[in-house]
């Protein structure tokens, strides 16, 4: 069994209000390699950046972290357009970040990155997947796939209140840029990812149809964002089973809405409740209030924690906290880099 983490870089992050560290571009850019190396090592090495909000929620990075610290897997990250370097190693695919979906290409070469990931996913040895995601902007993105596949529904966000008229407004707009109108694309999911997606979609998407074709069990582990991937996957004529694996802090956000996707693309739906509201710390409260809620393969790290351990991942979130300088009992962290990322502390 391998985590495959699929981080990249999109500049629809930069749209005003679409990202929650939009008032910092120069560090959001870091924030998928600190993701990376938080996963890889426990905390950030080569990124400047350490991906916290103020309030003191960290990166999902972090939970994802003491999962893999409690139960142990493999790691596996592939480069999906990062536009910083990360210290951690990384699988190069060519995959280059991608624009602003407000442009008439956000991913001018979709239809060379699918391949080329499908190709890497046939390769993979493992008998189980989990296929993660860290792309800051990818909720939007992910918006704009699912309504130029014609698939209904909204997207969650990483932040308490979530912004999605503001999201589907910049998706209007993509798609009138691009000549397209909603459900222009059915059929032709590489063409929707050209137009208003972001390269982590065809590299996800890709990995998994090739890991399929190899009898793989794949799990994509994450929330809406994952919902788009299972939709390319499924325009592309896939038809193979696939689990969604995401938190329970997505599913109350989404209520009836992402079951019924799920159903919609024939998918296995796992929820796991970490337990949070257990602990009086300031990292699991900001979960709690609706913070991050998921990301980075959160979701599906969280659904291999065998029944009674999940006490030990709290215990060992608490010390990965403490590394990246949150303190338990207060929301100020001395340092903060960024607050959480819409797509990459989000679902």
């Amino acid at each position: 069994m391998r985590v495959v983490l699929a981080a990249g870089t999109t500049e629809t992050a930069l749209i005003d209000g679409i990202s929650a560290a939009g008032a910092a571009p120069e560090l959001m850019a870091h924030t998928p390699s600190a993701d990376v190396e938080i996963l890889a090592y426990g905390a950030p090495t080569a990124a400047p950046v350490t991906p916290v909000s103020p309030t003191g929620c960290p990166t999902p990075a972090a939970v994802t972290r003491a999962v893999r610290e409690v139960v142990g897997f493999e790691v596996a990250v592939v480069d999906a357009g990062l536009s910083e370097p990360t210290g951690a190693p990384t699988v190069d695919l060519g995959v280059e970040p991608g624009t602003d979906i407000r442009e008439p290409e956000a991913v001018p070469q979709a239809s060379s990155f699918y391949p080329r990931a499908r190709e890497y996913g046939r390769t993979l040895p493992d008998d189980t997947l989990v296929i993660g995601e860290t792309v800051p902007g990818g909720t939007t993105t992910a918006l704009g796939v699912l309504t130029a596949l014609d698939e209904p529904g909204g997207v969650s966000s990483s932040l308490p209140t979530n912004p999605l008229e503001r999201k589907r407004r910049v998706v209007e707009t993509g798609l009138a840029e691009s000549d397209l109108e909603p459900g222009d694309c059915e059929g032709d999911p590489l063409e929707a990812i050209r137009a208003v997606g972001d390269p982590v979609q065809p590299t996800v998407a890709g990995i998994a149809a090739g890991a399929l074709e190899t009898g793989t069990d794949v799990t994509l582990a994450g929330g809406t964002q994952m919902v788009a991937i299972a939709a390319v996957l499924r325009h592309a004529g896939i038809d193979a089973p696939v689990t969604i694996a995401t938190t329970s802090f997505v599913a109350d956000e989404q209520g009836d809405a992402l079951p019924a996707a799920c159903d919609r693309l024939d998918c296995e739906l796992r929820v796991t409740d970490p337990g949070f509201d257990e602990r009086d710390h300031v990292a699991m409260a900001r979960y709690c209030a609706g913070e991050a809620k998921e990301g980075v393969a959160m979701g599906g790290a969280l659904s291999l924690v065998p029944d009674g351990r999940m006490s030990a991942v709290r215990d060992r979130l608490e010390v990965v906290c403490a590394r990246l300088g949150i303190e338990p009992e207060t929301g100020e962290q001395e340092g903060a880099a960024t607050e959480p990322t819409e797509g990459t502390h989000g679902p």
